[in-house]
């Protein structure tokens, strides 16, 4: 299993700080927001979408003729389902557990990484552009197309986010014109296979379920019923089917990140010293239990993916569903005063 996400060797520390600055002033913001708008019957459904991407993000498939592969981001399906803020939310709680319990993405660059994958998804491209797509029309076609074009440019905006981070970090080994001469091209691709899936996702919710989709939905109050509960169920057994049993046959091939700097490096990580990387490589080592989604002695491979699998999604569901419960009592106490 490879990692998926930027390494604290790709960025400085003055970076990691800037980005890591911005992004948790961007939670604190969707936390404001969340306060006053979070309906309360999505809250099941942080917990378990954000098990489902947890999940989903371990599959790598493979991108033909190139060597590489990628996986889903999964922000525009949690932006469709749950609304911008709370996928925002959960998806940034999806990387850190991949961070601190998995060692997958630093923890240095934990911000990059919440904001390349999230920023533009989950708050950019949702509302400006899958939105606009979608309005007056929720056919399949519409779906699909709506979720391949935003996945496109969502990932194309994330892509060049990651260069122009390493670039403002003065990764030499890294030179600008070769680097995004490899990255737009490759995310391209992946931009596609994840609209792919997000758009059979989606469409496979709104046959059962279509007032559950935000940008259907437009604001109306849900109701539980069994139509509510076959979404939530089938997403759960979905969910560990894909943590436990389709993990195991991801690709090999490395993300199109690793690619890219494989293809100009030779190597598919970056290394760098001193006192910052040092610590929060230590951080990393203590913190995750089962490093690259594997047991730490590396016997037993494909059992240690598929546990990893059910316990990363179980923790993202708890967490995510913690989260909602607890913005969700804060609204309510603030309605009492």
């Amino acid at each position: 299993m490879f990692k998926m996400h930027m390494s604290d060797a790709l960025i400085s520390p003055e970076v990691a700080g800037v980005m890591g600055a911005v992004t948790t002033a961007t939670l604190g913001w969707c936390v404001h927001k969340a306060k006053s708008n979070l309906e309360e019957k999505k809250i099941p459904l942080m917990g378990v979408m954000g098990a489902f991407v947890f999940c989903a993000q371990m599959i790598n498939f493979t991108i033909p003729g190139t060597g590489s592969s990628g996986h889903i981001g999964g922000g525009l399906i949690l932006a469709a389902v749950l609304g911008p803020i709370p996928a925002f939310l959960v998806l940034a709680t999806v990387i850190a557990i991949q961070a601190l319990f998995f060692a997958d993405g630093g923890i240095l660059a934990l911000g990059c990484n919440v904001f390349n994958m999230g920023f533009y998804s989950c708050l950019v491209f949702y509302p400006l552009l899958f939105g606009k797509l979608m309005k007056n029309s929720y056919s399949k076609k519409r779906i699909i197309i709506a979720s391949i074009v935003t996945s496109v440019i969502a990932l194309q905006f994330g892509s060049f986010s990651v260069v122009l981070e390493t670039l403002m970090s003065g990764r030499s080994q890294l030179p600008f014109n070769s680097f995004i001469i490899l990255m737009q091209p490759i995310h391209l691709a992946i931009g596609i296979g994840e609209g792919l899936i997000t758009g059979a996702v989606l469409c496979y919710i709104h046959s059962i379920r279509p007032e559950i989709l935000e940008f259907v939905n437009n604001g109306k109050k849900l109701s539980y019923g069994g139509s509510f509960k076959k979404i939530i169920l089938s997403m759960v057994v979905l969910t560990g089917i894909i943590g436990g049993v389709l993990s195991l046959y991801a690709s090999e091939y490395p993300d199109g990140l690793e690619w890219s700097i494989g293809n100009i490096t030779s190597e598919e990580e970056l290394s760098y010293e001193g006192q910052p990387y040092e610590l929060s490589g230590s951080i990393q080592k203590a913190s995750s239990f089962m490093p690259d989604y594997s047991f730490k002695n590396n016997e037993d491979v494909k059992i240690g993916t598929s546990v990893a699998g059910l316990a990363g999604g179980t923790i993202t569901f708890v967490i995510a569903l913690l989260i909602g419960i607890v913005i969700s009592k804060i609204k309510k106490l603030r309605r009492s005063y």
